[in-house]
């Protein structure tokens, strides 16, 4: 693995809590994700289901996790089932966990091999009542289209199992994962600790005539070098007109003189994730307009950062994020103070120039899960991100920040990031 070794504790105390939420015998099966493929045999990266790393820290595909807490057996109450390797699998791919590294990666003492699964839990599932069994249910990652390992492990206990009850493991794990451990948060510290040299390099190497993708690479050169594992998600590098669409990243323009780029990235440390995004111009001087627009979002984000604290609901505080907003567009002139105060409260005029929310939970997912109505508690990590996006000028300006909420407010997990205006024109100004 790239990253440091994870302890175990770790995985041993979200088996505890999840062992805990779970129905009275009950039996919970969780599957790694597949390999996907793109054309003929070259395949694409592996990234690992996330409920299965949060309960095990097995970052290896064909792995199923079987947690069965009021098994009478203590030995069947925790089986962790990873890929057994052969000389073949060891020519062409390398080397597999063994039984003892993946005890060790887990801290679950029990390690059969994969292909044992099904008579192994034929032992135990007749004493059950049912099953916890995972699916995707994010809001906005519904899989469309494509059936994973997940659905086909859905499809087999149906068959094998019919007249056992069945439950949902994202309904607990949408639950537990919102509120980070210390460890977790380590972690998604590094991914922004990595994330802060990594646009100091995306700045020097900024000026006029560069593409887009060439500052792409500055990210992708110290996230590897780094030890991270890969993008947090494809990074947007948006130059002038681009930075007015929401998710670009075709990276492919030339930055012309004069424009503000948009940049939003991420690094993915140890399947942990930072989200943060900062503008800048491609000639190392804000304009006036610019700065005008750059300095409105960024007291929004100041502003609107201390929202962000226990028990504060996610709808109150979107709608007082837009109110900032709704302010600084009247101060640029883009919107009229009669007109706002005559506005049907349910189509604000901000909208046109502000169509996105503020705020989303932040952790093995970049937009990760939990329930917005549940109100911000001590532990999560949340994203505070407003902008201003203005096509008719070829402006768009967004400024984001990692927030762990705390006891009595949060914790900027990417303050190290410059974005004050005269930090970032200094930075560039020297590489010149």
């Amino acid at each position: 693995m790239r990253y440091k070794q994870i302890s175990n504790s770790l995985f041993k105390n979200n088996r505890a809590r999840f062992s805990k939420s779970m129905a009275p015998n009950t039996i919970a099966v969780l599957t790694s994700n597949d390999i996907k493929h793109n054309n003929a045999d070259d395949m694409m990266g592996f990234t690992q289901n996330n409920d299965l790393f949060y309960l095990s820290g097995i970052d290896q595909e064909e792995s199923i996790l079987v947690l069965y807490p009021d098994a009478n057996k203590v030995e069947n109450r925790e089986i962790l089932f990873v890929k057994e390797t052969s000389e073949q699998i060891k020519i062409w791919d390398g080397d597999k966990l063994t039984k003892e590294q993946a005890a060790e990666i887990s801290g679950v003492k029990r390690v059969e091999w994969v292909h044992d699964f099904e008579k192994l839990l034929q032992f135990m599932a007749f004493e059950a009542d049912g099953f916890y069994l995972g699916h995707n249910e994010h809001v906005k990652r519904i899989t469309y289209n494509q059936q994973t390992q997940q659905d086909r492990m859905i499809l087999w206990i149906k068959e094998k199992y019919p007249l056992h009850n069945l439950h949902r493991v994202a309904k607990l794990t949408r639950a537990l994962r919102p509120v980070k451990s210390v460890e977790e948060i380590d972690l998604m510290q590094h991914a922004a600790d990595i994330s802060v040299e990594s646009f100091k390099r995306a700045l020097r190497a900024t000026k006029p005539g560069v593409k887009e993708y060439e500052i792409e690479a500055e990210l992708i050169y110290h996230l590897t070098k780094s030890g991270a594992t890969r993008h947090a998600f494809t990074p947007i590098v948006a130059s002038g007109k681009n930075a007015c669409a929401l998710h670009y990243n075709d990276n492919d323009d030339v930055c012309q003189d004069g424009e503000m780029i948009l940049m939003d990235f991420g690094v993915c440390y140890a399947n942990y994730n930072s989200d943060t995004t900062r503008c800048f111009p491609v000639n190392g001087t804000f304009s006036k307009r610019q700065k005008e627009v750059y300095t409105s979002v960024l007291n929004c984000l100041k502003t609107g950062s201390k929202l962000l604290k226990p028990g504060v609901l996610s709808a109150d505080y979107e709608k007082q994020m837009g109110k900032l907003v709704e302010t600084e567009l009247i101060k640029l002139g883009l919107l009229n103070a009669k007109d706002v105060a005559e506005q049907d409260p349910e189509k604000p005029l901000y909208k046109k120039y502000y169509m996105h929310g503020s705020a989303h939970h932040i952790g093995l997912d970049v937009h990760d899960v939990g329930l917005y109505y549940r109100p911000f508690e001590a532990g999560m990590v949340l994203t505070c991100e407003p902008g201003i996006y203005i096509p008719e000028e070829g402006i768009g300006c967004r400024l984001e920040n990692d927030y762990l909420i705390t006891e009595d407010g949060n914790r900027n997990l990417t303050e190290a990031m410059p974005i004050e205006i005269e930090d970032i024109e200094l930075i560039m100004k020297n590489n010149k």
